[in-house]
């Protein structure tokens, strides 16, 4: 079956179910979208990686890396390889130099892990049709799927920020994101992170 590499494209708030986020992942080489929706730990913990941001003490997904590498265990490839009632299915491909392995994860888990591996996405090109959205000029959804509703998401390396740190200066900012990421409260952490870059853009 034909095979399509997908990137990262976005990360928001799910806008149908409480407490989820939704992750968009776009074609490499097109502009199908392929929204999933996600829980908040694996939304941080993609979140965080794609930040460069230092927790405390190492997440799940940084554990099993230092893990994997510590026996010489890469994954070189994540593959969504099926979706079934409106639930995606993943791997890990992961080598050690000799042999390749195939591992079943969770979709969410499996990009977790590929965003600290620096490794490649793919996915099916009849799942693409299937749960795939195309966005026309003005970046909007014009194609229903059985996932919400997904209009332009997003820098993939933002989490909403919310208005309550508007009115902080810089130095409170960065003060309160150090004190966050020592409590381990990286939802609080990226969103102050992203009130921080917005500055910094504007």
């Amino acid at each position: 079956m034909k095979k399509v590499r997908l990137e990262i494209v976005g990360l928001s708030y799910s806008q149908t179910q409480s407490g989820a986020y939704a992750l968009v992942l776009g074609e490499s080489l097109g502009s199908r979208r392929l929204p999933i929706i996600i829980g908040g730990f694996e939304a941080q913990a993609i979140a965080i990686e794609l930040e460069k941001m230092s927790p405390s003490r190492p997440l799940t997904h940084d554990l099993f890396k230092a893990f994997a590498q510590t026996f010489e265990i890469t994954v070189t490839e994540v593959l969504i390889y099926n979706l079934v009632e409106g639930i995606f299915y993943a791997k890990l491909i992961c080598s050690d130099g000799t042999r390749e392995v195939e591992i079943d994860a969770r979709t969410s888990d499996a990009i977790a892990l590929a965003v600290r591996f620096n490794c490649e996405i793919y996915t099916y090109e009849f799942i693409l049709k299937s749960a795939g959205i195309v966005l026309d000029d003005e970046s909007e959804a014009i194609t229903a799927t059985d996932e919400p509703n997904i209009t332009a998401a997003e820098p993939a390396e933002s989490v909403i920020a919310g208005d309550e740190y508007k009115s902080k200066s810089s130095e409170e900012l960065k003060n309160m994101l150090q004190s966050a990421l020592d409590e381990e409260k990286y939802e609080m952490a990226s969103k102050i992170r992203d009130e921080l870059n917005q500055r910094k853009k504007s």
